[in-house]
Order: structure tokens, then C-alpha cells, then sequence
């Protein structure tokens, strides 16, 4: 299907947000900001979520200190300097890795298909971590539904994860979940059709309001981009399914 580009859109950050503890509804904590910010979503709206919230929300923590690192762990610690413990968990979670240079990144194909650094596995403190949520394409299913069910506008949910590339330096953002809107979409001009990543475009875009470090505003809504819906997920990118 050939999807009309997107001639403007805006971005804002719903915040001030509070702060989620693990198993908090997220989709109420979303309303909660909406209620006291006074701000409305409009049919069409795109709520970009951050990965680590929706892992909080389903309690997705592991505590390192019961972590027990493998031979094969204590080797990549010591030629990275990333914990061993995080190490260990990033091994459990992937497929394969490799290191960008002798020091790091590990990029790491997590068992859900993606490629992250270190699995997409994020520190919690000084004895924690988070692992990404189980099935991030259903994490937005359920979350859309349940804000549909809240605000009774159509929306869009992407989930998004920060993410450094093996060819250059600094973090990116990408979607490792969708509902509501189409994965890809095509588009064409004067005979040339692309196929384009369009959910990871959108969180890059919502990478922009949300920061990667400290600002602590884990939601953004990006209104005015056309899509088409569908409940495909991220999943439908992906050249390796789990």
C-alpha cells in the first residue's frame, strides 16, 4: 500500500510524569498526566512510549546480585568494562554478538529479533537491570486498548528503545513495538517506490523531545503524520522472527 508522505507534524513530551514503580498500570499513568496537564489526544495522535517504562510496568527486573556470571561473561567483562553480571544477562537474552572495536559496544541479537547494544538491556541502579518487555508488539496492543478505553480517541502506540549503531557513535532511537499503525509504509514519486521503516522514524522523532538521559519524560505524542492502521507490530520488519 502507498502511503501519502507527511507534510508537517508536531511533538510534545506529556510531562511533568511522575514516577512509575513496577507493576503500576501505565496506561493510567498516562491519563493521570493528561487530567492534570489539561491536554486532549486527538484521533489520530501517535503515543510514543519508552521501552523502559513498559518494562517497569510489568515488572521485568532482575536483581545482579543473584546474576552468577559465566566463564564466557567474565572474558567480555574484562575485555569491555561493562559488568559481568549485565554481560551474563545480555548472553541469556541473545542469539549471538559481536564488539564494535576491541573495547565495545556489544551489539547483541536479542531472542526477539532486534539488534541492541548489550540486547537492549538497561541498568537499574547500582544492583539492578531491566530486560525489554516480554512481546513489545502486545505491550502496544494492550496499551492502545486500554487508552482508547480512557480518553475514547484512536491512537496510535509505539514503543520505543534507545539504541547506539555499530557504525558510529552516540544513541539512536528505535521501535521495538507497535499497534495502530503500519510498521512500513511505501511511498512513491515520479516512479521510484520505497520502502520505508516508519515506526522507527517516528521514535527517532520522538527522541528528540524525550532525551536518552534525565529528563525523565518516558511519553511523547507526535499528531499530524499520516499513516495507515494496523496491528502488524514492529515484529513485521524483522529479517529473523523469534
Amino acid at each position: 500500500m502507498t502511503t501519502a508522505c507527511t507534510s508537517g507534524f508536531s511533538a510534545f513530551a506529556l510531562e511533568p510524569f511522575g514516577e512509575l514503580r513496577p507493576g503500576d498500570d501505565l496506561s493510567y499513568a498516562i491519563a493521570d498526566v493528561l487530567t492534570r496537564t489539561r491536554t486532549t489526544l486527538h484521533g489520530g495522535d501517535i503515543v510514543v512510549v519508552a521501552s523502559k517504562v513498559v518494562s517497569i510496568a510489568e515488572k521485568r527486573y532482575v536483581d545482579l546480585t543473584r546474576v552468577i556470571p559465566s566463564p564466557d561473561a567474565v572474558d567480555i567483562a574484562a575485555r569491555t568494562g561493562e559488568p559481568a553480571e549485565m554481560v551474563q544477562l545480555m548472553l541469556e537474552n541473545s542469539t549471538r554478538y559481536f564488539l564494535v572495536t576491541e573495547r565495545g559496544p556489544i551489539i547483541a541479537w536479542h531472542t526477539l529479533g532486534f539488534q541492541l547494544v548489550l540486547a537492549g538491556i538497561n541498568r537499574a541502579g547500582t544492583d539492578g537491570a531491566w530486560l525489554l518487555p516480554r512481546d513489545p508488539d502486545a505491550s502496544a496492543v494492550a496499551l492502545r486498548n486500554a487508552l482508547i478505553r480512557s480518553t475514547g480517541v484512536e491512537v496510535a502506540v509505539v514503543i520505543a528503545d534507545s539504541d547506539g549503531r555499530a557504525d558510529r557513535r552516540g544513541t539512536t532511537v528505535i521501535s521495538i513495538g507497535a499497534a495502530g499503525i503500519t510498521p512500513l509504509r511505501t511511498t512513491e514519486y515520479k516512479g521510484k517506490r520505497e520502502e520505508e521503516t516508519l515506526t522507527d522514524m517516528i521514535a527517532a522523532a520522538a527522541g528528540i523531545v524525550l532525551g536518552q538521559r534525565g529528563r525523565g519524560v518516558p511519553v511523547a505524542v507526535l499528531r499530524g503524520i499520516t499513516y495507515t492502521r494496523s496491528n502488524e507490530g514492529v515484529a513485521a520488519l524483522l529479517h529473523q522472527q523469534p
